[in-house]
């Protein structure tokens, strides 16, 4: 009998370079700003860069945690821009309201990609663009 837990959001984990990835299209990716960054194309990345998107507080007497957006890369690049990048198989509820906090609060561009095998990386809201077309 097979005991082992199907992952929720149909991902695989995947290991590379010793570092564990939740799926792997951000597997790819990270291979994906290696070559980039050996070609000289992008300056850095960081892996699972973490923004404060609330801080803590307390309210009559109750302790409220911090919220915290953790992205899966920082990427800077050659102009001095960053850019932050989620790679997504699925858009959660949560991830809706955390990229609109992350939205208001930071100047930081944020690229959500779905991977496509055939097309590579696309940004999530061109996707949902084209699906909403396609169903028209």
């Amino acid at each position: 009998m097979n005991t082992k837990k199907r992952p929720k959001y149909g991902n695989h984990k995947t290991v590379i370079d010793g570092i564990n990835f939740d799926s792997k299209a951000e597997a790819i990716y990270y291979n994906q700003l290696k070559w980039l960054k050996q070609a000289k194309q992008i300056k850095n990345f960081k892996l699972q860069p973490k923004y404060i998107l609330q801080e803590a507080f307390t309210k009559n007497g109750k302790r409220f945690r911090k919220i915290e957006y953790v992205a899966d890369f920082e990427v800077h690049k050659l102009d001095g821009s960053v850019e932050v990048v989620d790679i997504k198989g699925v858009e959660t509820k949560e991830f809706v309201i955390k990229r609109k906090l992350f939205e208001r609060k930071y100047l930081n561009t944020l690229s959500v990609l779905v991977y496509d095998p055939s097309f590579g990386f696309v940004e999530l809201d061109k996707l949902k663009k084209l699906k909403g077309k396609v169903k028209r």
